[in-house]
């Protein structure tokens, strides 16, 4: 085993759920039950968080509302990836200073990913009074410990992690979809992409073992579950770790042979390490979505070097290629940056260049965003905003023109569709279909494709 990760005992997961019970207990003594709102940032792995963040207030007699005025109890689930997400998390925390003038034993909790980073716990402990309980992502499976040393104390929380990343199993969910769910099979991240700070607060790979994950899918297919997505920061990572040959191909295929009707995604895949075997494990299986998210990040290969990234230009577009060949109905996304310290005009023209060729469906843009403590955070970095911003729109118009005409060409063909809101769903690839006619939540559909935007499907029940 590598001396990465740290495995939860079981009894101290015991112990956790006992406290659960102990908390649940002076909650049914009040006249009302307490209110808790969950408000999650970032990207799935926090969502899936938030579902276990949930899964235990549930257990400790909490009810839920979406109303910060109403809640007892309000967590925030943060997201380090990019300042502009940060800031704004801070804004929303300080502006909870109302809800907590009107609802004075209110509870306030920060958590995530920007609560690990080592500067952020003293600037919120300094500037942010209002906030009772801080931790991050590797104290996530005692959070009803430290809830309890704060209501128990009076004393607001700082939990001091040892930076050791862990794995915990067998902690309670609540899931907000009764039809779609996230499976994390794996932790943390050994890419150190020169731009990204998720290794310092999710920490290294860790993978779960491949019986429990098998396990918590047969339970979600039997609980209904229609649409898993297996989560990890680097899934083609997926048992490194772990020894004995284990890998995320195999690994899906076995989760392929659970009896049933469902769907599986996945997320992130990274392009080195996204090869032939992982290709074919999607394309023999019917099982597996034909959506694959492959961030690129860049089309020139000195950037691309500078990220760290691991490829070049030419590689991605032949595993493109290779891809396409094997499954032609893929629905392809990806990840693009763009300013990254020191690109120039012509570099980014690459990058422009990528994309024509490639042709995403869809496409998720971002304005580099400096990270304290990553490596690019040290580059020179002469472009400037308005530079930068241009090349952005550039990028934007592009991508938003090749969705456009890939969402035409579907109008006419009837499609499959999981239905997971009203007159709502997704395709197989994952396209929004916005429908109408009879159909049922958490159920398939055939919905004839009358219509499309830029970023939408719009139809009809067959």
């Amino acid at each position: 085993m590598s001396e990465k990760r740290r495995e939860i005992n079981p009894a101290e997961i015991e112990n956790q759920r006992r406290i659960c019970r102990e908390i649940f207990a002076r909650n049914a003594q009040k006249s009302t039950s307490p209110l808790a709102c969950v408000d999650t940032y970032g990207c799935q792995q926090n969502e899936a968080d938030s579902e276990i963040l949930r899964g235990f207030l549930r257990d400790m007699g909490y009810g839920f509302t979406e109303n910060e005025y109403e809640a007892d109890l309000i967590l925030v689930n943060t997201c380090a990836v990019r300042e502009h997400a940060e800031m704004r998390i801070l804004g929303n925390v300080g502006a909870l200073n109302h809800t907590k003038k009107a609802k004075p034993g209110q509870i306030i909790v920060l958590c995530g990913c920007m609560a690990q980073q080592a500067h952020m716990p003293g600037r919120i402990k300094k500037s942010f009074p209002i906030v009772d309980l801080v931790f991050g992502p590797f104290d996530l499976w005692r959070f009803p410990e430290l809830l309890l040393e704060r209501l128990d104390g009076g004393k607001r929380v700082f939990a001091k992690s040892g930076g050791e990343g862990v794995l915990a199993e067998d902690l309670p969910t609540a899931r907000q979809s009764p039809c779609k769910a996230w499976l994390s099979i794996m932790y943390g991240c050994d890419n150190f992409c020169s731009y990204c700070v998720v290794p310092h607060v999710r920490g290294r790979e860790r993978s779960r073992g491949k019986p429990q994950i098998l396990a918590d899918a047969r339970a979600l297919v039997a609980d209904g579950v229609k649409d898993i997505t297996l989560l990890g920061q680097n899934v083609n990572s997926y048992g490194k770790d772990l020894g004995a040959g284990e890998t995320f191909p195999a690994l899906l295929r076995e989760i392929s042979a659970v009896p049933g009707d469902f769907l599986i995604r996945f997320i992130t895949s990274h392009p080195k390490d996204a090869g032939e075997e992982l290709f074919r494990a999607m394309a023999e299986s019917e099982k597996c979505a034909r959506h694959l998210h492959l961030p690129v990040q860049a089309g020139n290969d000195r950037v691309l070097r500078a990220m760290n990234r691991g490829y070049t230009a030419a590689e991605y577009l032949e595993k493109i290629r290779r891809l396409r060949e094997l499954m032609p109905d893929l629905v392809l996304t990806t990840d693009i940056i763009v300013g990254f310290p020191g690109e120039t005009e012509a570099e980014f023209e690459d990058t422009l260049r990528l994309v024509a060729e490639a042709r995403f469906d869809a496409m998720f843009t971002f304005l580099y965003s400096k990270r304290p403590g990553t490596p690019a955070a040290n580059l020179p970095d002469p472009a400037s905003r308005a530079e930068k911003q241009q090349r952005f729109d550039r990028l934007l118009a592009l991508a938003n023109g090749i969705s456009a005409e890939k969402h035409a060409a579907y109008i006419g063909k009837t499609l499959r569709v999981l239905v997971d809101g009203d007159g709502a769903g997704r395709t197989n690839g994952g396209r929004l279909v916005r429908f109408t006619g009879d159909a049922a939540v958490g159920e398939f559909a055939e919905v004839k494709i009358t219509g499309s935007t830029t970023w939408s499907l719009e139809g009809e029940t067959v």
